[in-house]
């Protein structure tokens, strides 16, 4: 979908909205636009920006659409710009519109166990707000210290502890956006029931600013959580911990957290830092219960008996927080660990995010070895396993053009890989530029016209995120 009926717009007409807007809300310095132009995707354009607004207020947003919508103009909604899809990439001609000013809890209501926010509050600062409410915000994607609440809505983040607790559209009760006309419209009820017209609300999540901009979320809580248990296998290969996964699973388990690490994750891992994890090891899988203590001791059985069934190597748990929180913290650390390695290779990497059926992941890291093997060049895969969501990561030399174009050829196989298992393209990182040609491949012609007619009754100019999610169709 292109920009359609776009009219010139010069200093004159920019200087004008910048007078719409709070005190140095909007810049033209090059310099600046450039700094905000990308997001942590490789092989994204982000050229063209003609101003960026950085907005402190729902009403800043509306006069930025309101004034796009008259010139038609194109416009970047981005927060925290963590992503790695291109989603808050600049396009040619557009205006970067940035809400991570606006950060506010603006309230917390107890009896409800709900909170409203702004949607640049960084996950992990609503998280330690709540703390001494007694309640707790599930989602927690690996990037929750870097990533605002605005984004997790906009690409629908998980993270580890999906597996029980859900993602994010499982805790939005309403939103307020603003659409591309500049309307500002509140979005779902804020009872926890209503089926009051259509569902709109989880219409807008994972939807990537395509749609409208979200100015203010209203959040689901729930009480905060217990300190769990935790397991930690290692096994002599890859394929064994992923199976132990799709066993433990498929017997009833029901764990907080199941992630998995492939060997040379773990060997990274070490380098980066003093984890102490076992770099020998093919494979590991951290799991996390947090039940009652004996329901706990029991699910840590059935889990040590599925493991060794599998052929582990070791099994051990602990219920001492401080042993749960360090290996969580080396789990966190992968992709800092990640890009040390492929800082010290040739500076290349394509984190990729399939999600896939989890009696598939053995096969699936099966075929990952295959393209290994026959392209020399690294593939390391981590994964929230117990939700099937896996990341192979494509290491390469940036600086060798043959082995640049080999790894994004790599990266495109991966998809296809997991399409073939009965996966999608993407289960958290969304499409933004980066998969937009992939889409193509995964949703049939009745999903992709559904997808079209909703975008154009919504955005019948094409000004919101252009060149992204939907614009290969």
């Amino acid at each position: 979908m292109t920009v359609q009926n776009q009219t010139s717009v010069g200093p004159a007409e920019l200087e004008a909205l910048a007078a719409r807007l709070g005190e140095g809300a909007l810049t033209t310095d090059p310099d600046v636009i450039e700094a905000h132009a990308r997001d942590e995707a490789l092989f994204c354009p982000h050229e063209g920006a003609i101003a960026l607004v950085r907005a402190t207020s729902a009403a800043d947003v509306q006069e930025v659409m309101r004034f796009a919508s008259e010139y038609g103009v194109p416009v970047v909604p981005q927060g925290a710009r963590s992503g790695i899809s291109g989603g808050a990439n600049g396009s040619p001609g557009a205006i970067l519109l940035n809400v991570s000013r606006m950060k506010d809890v603006v309230s917390v209501n107890e009896a409800e166990r709900l909170v409203t926010v702004q949607p640049g509050i960084i996950n992990q600062d609503l998280k330690d707000h709540l703390a001494p409410f007694g309640l707790s915000y599930p989602p927690d994607p690996g990037s929750v210290a870097l990533s605002s609440i605005g984004g997790n809505i906009a690409t629908n983040a998980g993270g580890l502890c999906c597996v029980k607790y859900g993602v994010t559209r499982d805790y939005v009760r309403s939103l307020t956006v603003v659409l591309a006309d500049g309307t500002l419209t509140k979005l779902g009820p804020q009872t926890a029931k209503g089926v009051a017209g259509l569902d709109m609300r989880h219409l807008f999540v994972g939807s990537e600013g395509t749609l409208g901009i979200v100015v203010e979320a209203t959040l689901r809580l729930i009480p905060k959580l217990p300190d769990p248990f935790t397991a930690v296998a290692t096994f002599p290969d890859e394929r064994s911990g992923l199976q132990t996964v799709a066993d433990f699973m498929g017997a009833g388990g029901v764990p907080s957290l199941m992630e998995f690490l492939d060997s040379s994750s773990l060997k990274m891992l070490n380098e980066f830092g003093d984890f102490g994890l076992d770099g020998d090891a093919g494979s590991m899988l951290i799991m996390q219960v947090d039940q009652n203590p004996a329901d706990s001791q029991a699910v840590m059985a059935q889990f040590a008996e599925v493991a060794e069934a599998c052929g582990a190597l070791d099994v051990a748990y602990s219920d001492d927080p401080t042993d749960s929180a360090a290996l969580i913290a080396a789990r966190r650390m992968i992709q800092p660990a990640y890009e040390k390695f492929a800082n010290g290779h040739g500076g290349g990497q394509l984190l990729d995010d399939v999600c896939l059926p989890r009696t598939a992941m053995p096969e699936f890291c099966d075929r990952l070895k295959e393209l290994q093997e026959s392209s020399g060049l690294m593939i390391a895969l981590v994964a929230h396993a117990g939700d099937g969501n896996t990341h192979p990561s494509v290491f390469f030399d940036a600086s060798d053009a043959e082995q640049t174009a080999q790894a994004q050829e790599i990266f495109g196989e991966i998809m296809r890989i997991g399409l073939e298992l009965g996966g999608t393209i993407t289960g958290e990182h969304g499409v933004g530029f980066l998969k937009r040609d992939w889409l193509n491949n995964e949703l049939d012609e009745g999903s992709k016209r559904i997808q079209i007619a909703v975008k154009n009754a919504l955005d019948p100019q094409g000004i919101l995120n252009p060149g992204k999610m939907l614009s290969a169709f």
